[in-house]
């Protein structure tokens, strides 16, 4: 993994987290507002049906934990803030709830048959350690289905407001660096904070966990009206999905 965390960083984002999860569960219950709802059709065919035990790791205020109770799954929705997993069964999300970290998780060996981490490792200080604990929750023929933000997206941004506008690279890509930032649309604020760091710290972190990629997705957002601050998105991967098994 490029850069190792620091004292303290766990600590950080468990914090940033509890901090703002009233901002959060508002910011995800807005109806088409963040590009989940853009990518949520394509997320759940690459997920697909199933009937075993489930983990939502860092559900929030579990939306994912919902979509995967909808195709048949047995689910346990966990975050590291009480907060969210709070909210998360006050709307029913999942079938039980933990308070617990993606570093650590309260759970036997080999009991789920799916592990999702839904934008999750960019919010965690330690990917390796995180994985390590996804893939020891996993049974041997099971599988992790993670979503990060790209490694790519996380480098720069859209010159300018226009549909066309190019995409201009304004960090180094390569290195682990922490990022911070507001957005702010239809009234709501949400405050963001993470780690960015390049693909090849995943697929590393993947090895030491002992998990291979079994399929790998850059998806493009729907198209319409309810979505079109999201289309520039088809012309640069937003989110990069993968599914991991045992090696």
């Amino acid at each position: 993994m490029t850069g190792e965390p620091k004292s303290g960083e766990k600590a950080l984002d468990r914090a940033h987290w509890s901090k703002v999860a009233r901002q959060w569960i508002a910011w995800a219950r807005s109806p088409n507002h963040d590009a989940f709802w853009a990518y949520r059709k394509a997320l759940v065919s690459f997920i697909g049906p199933g009937d075993g035990e489930a983990l939502d790791v860092g559900c929030g205020e579990g939306r994912v934990s919902r979509e995967l109770k909808t195709l048949g799954y047995r689910v346990v929705a966990a975050d590291a803030a009480i907060a969210m997993t709070t909210a998360a069964a006050e709307a029913d999300s999942a079938h039980s709830y933990a308070v617990a970290g993606a570093e650590a998780l309260p759970f036997a060996d080999n009991h789920f048959d799916l592990v999702v981490a839904y934008s999750v490792l960019m919010d965690v200080a330690d990917p390796p350690a995180a994985l390590k604990e996804m893939a020891r929750v996993m049974r041997p023929r099971g599988r992790l289905v993670m979503s990060i933000v790209h490694p790519f997206a996380d480098c720069g941004a859209f010159a300018d407001a226009s549909p066309d506008a190019p995409f201009v690279l304004k960090e180094d890509y390569f290195g682990r660096r922490r990022f911070e930032g507001v957005e702010e649309r239809a009234g709501l604020r949400m405050e963001f904070a993470g780690w960015s760091q390049p693909l090849e710290s995943y697929a590393l972190a993947l090895e030491q966990a002992g998990l291979t990629i079994a399929s790998l997705r850059e998806p493009r957002p729907e198209q319409g009206d309810d979505w079109r601050h999201f289309a520039r998105w088809t012309r640069v991967p937003l989110f990069l999905w993968l599914t991991a098994r045992r090696a």
